[in-house]
């Protein structure tokens, strides 16, 4: 045994890392994975997720590993959550993840570990080369479609968010409440570790892809992008609903982080005042435009497309946080009353309500988008105005 496995080796028992092999029915590569796996460390689980070839006889003739397993197949994130567990009650402090059909390379575990002593506590993900020829068309497209809403979920932009060669923070997990229990689970996880704030970080890894007339694989297109994409939904809806409201204001409460906010935000030289103003103009429109549940989303879509600054949209459409909607809501009975030609109703700011929406919709939306449209235009002239007084001034006036 050379010096430097040696030396992994005692990094894996001092910081606390175990290696998690989730398998099922890999039988043809499972037992070189173990082995590749026990030459940098014996810290190593093996999660049997109710296969039914010979994987618990592999399993059985490495008495070196630890095993969790049971009968009915539930499902790969059924499985990392049983791990974790696992792993947390034989007080371990962090997991390495690695896929037991052989397309992950042990060689690359001290690049974990490594990145690990510089980053404690971070969730890091193994970056693959998706630019190969022996990549799948599923898994690009997979990867894209994944990196782009864990973008807009987390405001990370992370290269690899489907890698299942990742390293976990479990003792910081441990108290998250997961719903997934297949595939999908490997993107729940992370989105929620983002939002916990643990730090996401990476390190590139090798990837090997066997000839697809060899190759063995449980992802099944329809049924799991159908799962994630439910997912995804679901996350998004929490990420506007709450996510991105509580980090705001958390935001506005920290005085450093208001001020670098706000530098990085409107005292971006890359973007013009024009540019700016009108992103604030557009982001307080959509804040206020009747389309509740949609208008962050709607938002994001339609900045990318008009080219403006999305971060400005999304803090500009903020107006529309949860103590503010009553308030917008009866403007916006006001506004309509403009419109309704003496057959406009008064309902006080204590009174607003679904039910009162309901009886008195086509005031509501003509008043709703009268008033998105004067609160846009007032906020882009305003800003704008406030940019050209600010561009005489020195950004370290703020």
């Amino acid at each position: 045994m050379t010096d430097n496995l040696q030396l992994i080796q005692a990094k894996f028992k001092q910081l606390q890392v175990c290696v998690i092999i989730p398998t099922y029915n890999n039988e043809g590569t499972l037992a070189s994975v173990i082995t590749d796996v026990l030459a940098y460390t014996n810290q190593v689980i093996v999660v049997n997720d109710g296969s039914s070839d010979s994987t618990p006889a592999i399993i059985q003739s490495f008495p070196q590993v630890q095993s969790v397993s049971y009968t009915q197949n539930v499902g790969k994130g059924w499985a990392l959550r049983k791990a974790f567990e696992f792993a947390t009650e034989q007080g371990y402090q962090y997991a390495i993840t690695i896929d037991s059909d052989g397309q992950h390379f042990a060689a690359d575990l001290p690049a974990f570990i490594e990145k690990l002593e510089q980053e404690p506590g971070a969730l890091i993900i193994g970056s693959r080369n998706m630019e190969q020829s022996s990549v799948p068309g599923k898994s690009s497209f997979g990867h894209k479609f994944s990196n782009f809403w864990f973008w807009v979920e987390t405001g990370i932009k992370c290269p690899d968010t489907q890698s299942g060669y990742r390293l976990y923070p479990i003792h910081l997990l441990k108290n998250s409440k997961f719903i997934t229990r297949k595939y999908e689970f490997e993107i729940e996880v992370i989105v929620r570790a983002a939002w916990k704030g643990i730090k996401i970080d990476w390190v590139p890894v090798k990837v090997y892809y066997a000839p697809k007339e060899t190759r063995i694989s449980h992802f099944r297109p329809f049924q799991d992008f159908s799962r994630i994409s439910v997912l995804n939904t679901f996350l998004v809806i929490i990420t506007f609903a709450w996510i991105k409201p509580r980090d705001f204001f958390r935001t506005l409460f920290d005085k450093k982080k208001a001020k670098l906010m706000l530098k990085n935000l409107f005292f971006n030289p890359a973007h013009s005042p024009q540019l700016k103003a009108k992103s604030v103009a557009f982001g307080v429109f959509m804040g206020i435009v009747p389309i509740w549940g949609f208008q962050l989303l709607v938002a994001i879509s339609l900045a990318i497309i008009l080219r403006l600054n999305k971060a400005i949209v999304i803090t500009a459409a903020h107006i529309s946080f949860p103590p503010m909607i009553p308030v917008i809501i009866f403007l916006s009975y006001k506004t309509g009353s403009l419109w309704m030609g003496g057959k406009d109703v008064e309902i006080p700011l204590d009174k607003i309500s679904l039910k009162s929406i309901g009886e008195h919709l086509e005031q509501y939306l003509y008043g709703s988008i009268s008033l998105a449209i004067i609160a846009g235009i007032t906020a882009g002239l305003l800003t704008f105005a406030l940019l050209k007084l600010f561009k005489r001034r020195p950004v370290a006036a703020l």
